[in-house]
């Protein structure tokens, strides 16, 4: 794919495989990678990442047409499809992997970041625990993790953690259509 024109965000909230699925349906995104960042090893592996030593996070690399959506929109659907409040787990995934972690390029993008949790602190009831940091390396996950739920939909996991996600994430874009 030529990914000339478009931009990129790195973001992390619980396990990739359900943001990966969320945002491949946002009207401008391009594609979705699932990876690893935020942490010190290079070239982890999955095993090495889940066993927490690491410190990186399961992410995933947004490739967005900035002229159909953009990084307010982006952050938007981020705080409607993962909890924000819960430090280093997303409901059953538990470990700093699965932690809220926001990873910046630049200026802008730390920008309407730190504008994005200055709302997500008013919208959620307890405290807003995303980290927001400079992004260092983007490592891609292996190729078994790329399109998870579109290549096992039945799998249990799907059904039950990455499904409901993505149906938060169409009600999001109805939303946004229809507001």
């Amino acid at each position: 794919m030529d990914r000339s024109g478009l931009s990129s965000l790195v973001l992390g909230g619980g396990c990739f495989w359900c943001l990966e699925a969320a945002y491949e349906i946002l009207p401008g995104v391009k594609a979705v990678e699932s990876g690893y960042a935020g942490g010190s090893r290079a070239n982890p592996s999955y095993e090495q990442v889940t066993s927490g030593l690491t410190g990186h996070a399961e992410v995933v690399r947004i490739y967005y047409d900035p002229s159909e959506t953009d990084l307010d929109e982006l952050f938007a659907l981020f705080f409607k499809i993962h909890d924000p409040t819960t430090e280093d787990r997303q409901g059953a995934d538990v470990g700093s992997q699965y932690r809220s972690i926001i990873l910046y390029k630049n200026a802008q993008e730390k920008a309407a970041a730190t504008k994005a949790l200055a709302q997500a602190a008013k919208d959620f009831k307890d405290p807003i625990v995303t980290d927001l940091e400079e992004l260092k390396e983007f490592y891609i996950a292996e190729e078994y993790h790329q399109d998870f739920f579109r290549k096992n939909p039945d799998y249990g996991y799907c059904r039950v953690v990455v499904a409901p996600k993505v149906q938060k994430a169409q009600q999001f874009i109805d939303q946004q259509k229809n507001p």
